[in-house]
């Protein structure tokens, strides 16, 4: 038995009412408002069925079947701790006003919340309690089954995963998995104090343990939520796990694509010990060079220096001071020296004019070098030392009128003019390659004459966009691009090509050989998308359709789509904005409808004019009696 003021109420009992109240009453007090459906003599037995005392609990569940539920499952505090009956807890015929849910004034602040099996710990300790129990995070399914408008089943029908409360900002983002306790704790959402690179593919150690997270994920779908200016960083990995991915190659390619090779992270200008070949340079090191230390040729004045090469005498002392010559000419060291010691003279007889090659030697290139005067003699490209070692460098192919820039330089020379030339359509020529099987006039010096144009001709010269570093990136930047017909201004420079130009992220999208097996993605690069409707959806669910003049870019910019930045509602509609109504908000004339598919959207036209329209006139009073 439970006592509240005025009224005595028997639990699981009949009491019978007052004499005064009508002989003909049987309840011992008015009922709550929740239940007051239930008033009358006529429904006592759907609470109180005729059996044990604990009969009328199955009664209550029959209708709080979100209660039955949660017991069912073994979850919130009436799993927990109900052992007694629930009239125990929740008595009624207190009363219209009385609350079935026994809150003091500060019981909310001091109830334990683990006694519902979810400890509120960091910051959602600190949070109030209508911060959590509202409506909209109530997607569980004990809130479906909860009675409608039930102001007590506010407290049930959470769930206990993060997404069901927080946006998950991550969702973009496929290749980001797990649940959201595997990085981030309930103190803060940033930073992510459980995640832990080195669990991932690149651990991070030396100078890339200090950059920020956002300075190698930045978002790779540039997309930009309305109404906000910062792009979302996607943790995803990067598309490269090289440096050049992030760094600039300052060697322009000219040493390989691997900067681990020779670099390390703990700072550019530490060097690998052992890992640097300097046979990938211009200048490989031979003979007695291999054995001088960097710091000889590189440095100078405490400064990094990159020597020139192209004589000896840039770098040793002339010990002939100018004196040995060559037809009247002063010949570098190199005329009758190498690398392998100065004592040791490589002035040969062919260059006493005793014999020459030809006389000793079958020619091995047939009769490709007859008509080069000078330059096809065998000493211009090779040594008496050794034949297939050849004198032809590297910077002497931009006199055939293409240099051996960056990645080209790395191409040994038979993948291009050897009879093999893997991934290249065979030689048409028909004269004698001699016994090298070597062909030096390869004709046109194009880029499509050796690798596939995945832009089929569309574009004239290739090294419009392209350099010989790589196909990617491209050299096209906001300038040109201004060129091609549609300029990328505001949010549309966050846009990766991709966004718009499809097949630029499909596999294999990139230059490849003309006999390769694998042929890269078409990439035509036509697209018709040049107006807004083309790319964005219509928010306004073509309230505008019918206005010719003009477009979205009437009313908004490109830097974000809301505020409409352009509009002006004194020129741009009939109805100007003076006095009170230019304080009004925009909502307060212009309702939220939903349209014939069901999506929320402001409606701007048509919006009558007609001051009664939104301030209808006053009622007035009806007469007094007698007046």
């Amino acid at each position: 038995m439970r006592r509240f003021p005025g009224v005595l109420v028997m639990v699981g009992a009949l009491m019978l009412a007052t004499p005064s109240r009508g002989a003909g009453q049987i309840s011992p007090g008015a009922l709550s408002r929740p239940h007051r459906a239930l008033e009358g003599a006529t429904s006592c037995l759907k609470c109180h069925p005729v059996g044990s005392k604990t009969a009328m609990d199955g009664a209550c569940l029959e209708c709080h079947k979100e209660i039955g539920w949660l017991q069912q499952q073994k979850r919130g505090l009436h799993a927990r701790e109900a052992r007694t009956r629930c009239a125990s807890c929740h008595p009624d015929h207190a009363g219209t006003d009385f609350n079935l849910v026994a809150w003091t004034a500060d019981s909310l602040a001091r109830f334990d919340h683990r006694r519902t099996g979810w400890e509120l710990d960091g910051a959602h300790a600190k949070a109030k309690c209508d911060a959590c129990h509202k409506q909209a995070f109530r997607v569980g399914n004990a809130a479906k089954l909860a009675p409608l408008g039930s102001k007590a089943a506010w407290w049930i029908g959470l769930e206990t995963s993060c997404a069901s409360c927080h946006e998950e900002v991550h969702r973009r983002n496929p290749k980001i998995t797990g649940a959201c306790t595997d990085c981030h704790d309930t103190r803060a959402w940033a930073p992510a104090t459980k995640f832990d690179h080195a669990k991932t593919d690149y651990p991070l150690i030396g100078k890339h343990a200090d950059v920020v997270c956002e300075k190698c994920h930045v978002a790779r779908t540039g997309t930009v939520e309305p109404g906000k200016s910062k792009v979302d960083p996607a943790f995803v990995p990067p598309r490269s796990a090289e440096c050049s991915g992030c760094h600039k190659d300052p060697h322009q390619g000219r040493l390989g694509i691997t900067c681990s090779d020779c670099h390390v992270t703990t700072g550019f200008l530490e060097r690998k010990p052992g890992g640097f070949d300097h046979g990938r340079t211009r200048y490989p090191l031979e003979g007695r060079h291999l054995s001088v230390q960097c710091a000889k040729c590189h440095r100078s004045e405490g400064q990094r220096v990159n020597p020139p090469f192209a004589t000896c005498s840039a770098c040793h002392k002339d010990a002939h001071a100018k004196s040995a010559t060559i037809a009247s000419k002063v010949s570098d060291c190199a005329s009758c020296h190498t690398v392998s010691g100065f004592k040791l003279s490589s002035f040969t007889v062919e260059k006493h004019g005793l014999a020459r090659c030809r006389d000793c030697h079958v020619e091995s290139h047939g009769d490709q070098l007859a008509k080069l005067a000078g330059a096809g003699s065998c000493e211009s490209c090779h040594k008496v030392t050794a034949w297939k070692t050849s004198a032809f460098v590297t910077s002497r192919h931009a006199e055939f009128h293409l240099p051996l820039e960056a990645r080209h330089a790395a191409v040994a020379c038979g993948a291009c003019h050897g009879d093999k030339r893997p991934g290249l359509p065979a030689f048409t020529v028909t004269q004698a390659l001699g016994t090298a099987k070597v062909l030096f006039r390869l004709g046109s010096a194009e880029c499509i004459s050796c690798h596939v144009d995945p832009h089929q001709r569309r574009y004239a010269t290739c090294t419009d966009c392209h350099t010989a570093s790589g196909f990617h990136p491209a050299t096209v930047d906001l300038a040109a691009h201004a060129k091609l017909g549609f300029a990328l201004e505001g949010a549309h420079r966050a846009q990766p090509c991709a966004a718009c130009h499809e097949g630029m992220d499909r596999p294999g999208a990139g230059a490849a050989l003309i006999g390769a097996a694998t042929k890269p993605a078409t990439l035509i690069f036509t697209t018709g998308k040049k107006t807004c409707a083309a790319c964005h959806a219509d928010p306004h669910g073509g309230q505008f359709a019918a206005r010719k003049a003009n477009g979205c870019e009437a009313c908004h910019g490109v830097d974000a789509f809301k505020p409409a930045a352009r509009f002006n509602h004194d020129l741009d509609a009939s109805f100007k904005l003076q006095g009170a109504h230019a304080k009004v908000a925009c909502g307060r004339c212009h309702p939220t409808e939903t349209d014939a598919v069901g999506k929320s959207r402001m409606r701007f036209r048509p919006v009558s004019p007609k001051c009664e329209s939104c301030h209808p006139a006053k009622t007035p009073a009806p007469p007094r009696l007698g007046a």
